[in-house]
């Protein structure tokens, strides 16, 4: 198709739920992109994290054509070897636990939703004196009737489902689609005393992202998130951990979570764990694990056998590329580049961020910057309006670093 025909298709066939840029990419490698006119782009904002090893990487790519010429789908009614492993790995890299495959992040929440609900039905007593078998009969927790409502914060984002959109801290997105579920309390992030106030015995569970990416690259304080993993483990609440944007090494580590020195009973991933191809993932603590249980919950296409194999060649390649060191050190360096830019415009007000997910935020509209950086060849976003957010892929080199802050640096004169 023509250049012209494809933007009138988008306009004539495709439902406009996206604010579009007119690019329209046709390859792409590692931190590069092509246009449809063979211009180049350095990405460093690769679908909202989605591409933390680049474009194609070697090791994904080689999974997933091996496994596409054997087997594409199998229904989960069925196993297979694939999504077995992948379950191991996720597990011996993060917690004792179980894991749920879905399709996204949004799908991975809902699920995370729905077990908390779950956790927190109530346990009757038997005649002959023994509990049931819900996880508060199986732990000795003892859970009250209707517990449901689930803690989230201001300025949080969990995905565009119905609950997922409840969950989120944010009335923009959820305007028009009212009503949205109940269950839900948002209280200010950072703060210890808002989520005092707001526990009640129908509180079930707490849900957070340690980096609030769409609210503009905020971070959990230590204190904070040591205080909300206490309070959870008093009041018996199940601590749920969204690492769909921070998760698989964003942080410098392989998840955000392990720079606090915690471990959430329940934990979410998406983006970068498929490597470019669409997943969602919930784990659960080993206790909980059974909580779901058939005909509870399901996704069709979770876990395929393609898509397992393309998570399965990130953990390859990050362990053999040494993928977290590189992340630590390309972070602390694009920190540095960017606070030398801070001190020459003072247009920026602030650098916030940890691993490489960088937010920048500004004194201005951050739109007419993300516009002259993608004219002059680099890609980023901004959200929250001023906040620019800056998440190159974990194998960023140093090189491609100071030609992003050029190029940025260009954007700020202009």
């Amino acid at each position: 198709m023509k250049i012209e025909e494809i933007f009138q298709t988008y306009k004539e066939c495709i439902m406009p739920t996206y604010n579009k840029v007119p690019l329209i990419f046709v390859k792409g490698k590692g931190s590069r992109l092509w246009d449809i006119n063979g211009k180049l782009y350095l990405d460093f904002f690769p679908g909202w994290g989605v591409g933390s090893l680049g474009h194609c990487h070697p090791k994904v790519m080689q999974g997933v054509r091996d496994q596409i010429s054997k087997l594409i789908f199998v229904p989960n009614n069925y196993y297979h070897p694939f999504q077995a492993k992948l379950a191991c790995e996720l597990i011996r890299l993060s917690f004792p636990g179980k894991v749920f495959f879905a399709n996204s992040g949004a799908e991975a929440n809902e699920a995370a939703i729905k077990l908390a609900r779950k956790f927190g039905a109530s346990t009757k007593l038997s005649a002959n004196g023994e509990h049931g078998r819900t996880i508060g009969a199986l732990t000795g927790l003892s859970t009250s009737q209707g517990r449901y409502e689930i803690i989230t914060f201001q300025n949080a984002f969990h995905g565009r489902t119905l609950a997922a959109l409840a969950a989120t801290g944010q009335k923009k997105y959820q305007d028009g689609f009212e009503p949205v579920p109940d269950g839900f309390k948002q209280v200010k992030f950072n703060d210890l005393a808002a989520v005092k106030q707001a526990i009640t015995d129908k509180t079930v569970a707490i849900m957070l992202e340690l980096v609030q990416g769409e609210g503009g690259i905020n971070v959990a304080s230590r204190d904070f998130v040591l205080f909300l993993r206490k309070i959870c483990d008093e009041k018996k609440l199940l601590l749920i951990i969204d690492e769909v944007q921070t998760g698989i090494g964003r942080t410098g580590k392989m998840f955000c979570y392990q720079n606090y020195g915690i471990i959430p009973d329940l934990m979410t991933l998406a983006k970068a764990l498929g490597g470019g191809l669409p997943i969602g993932v919930l784990i659960a603590k080993k206790e909980l694990g059974d909580i779901l249980t058939p005909g509870t919950h399901a996704s069709t296409f979770g876990g395929g056998p393609v898509i397992c194999r393309a998570a399965l060649g990130v953990f390859k390649a990050m362990q053999k590329e040494k993928i977290l060191s590189n992340c630590q050190k390309m972070g602390s360096y694009l920190l540095e580049k960017l606070t030398l830019l801070k001190s020459a415009y003072p247009v920026i007000k602030e650098i916030r961020g940890l691993g490489l997910m960088f937010g920048v935020e500004l004194n201005i509209p951050g739109k007419q910057i993300v516009q002259a950086a993608y004219t002059r060849g680099l890609l980023i976003n901004c959200t929250q309006d001023k906040v620019l957010r800056l998440m190159p892929a974990l194998n960023v080199t140093k090189k491609e670093i100071d030609q992003a802050v050029g190029i940025l640096e260009e954007a700020l004169r202009q």
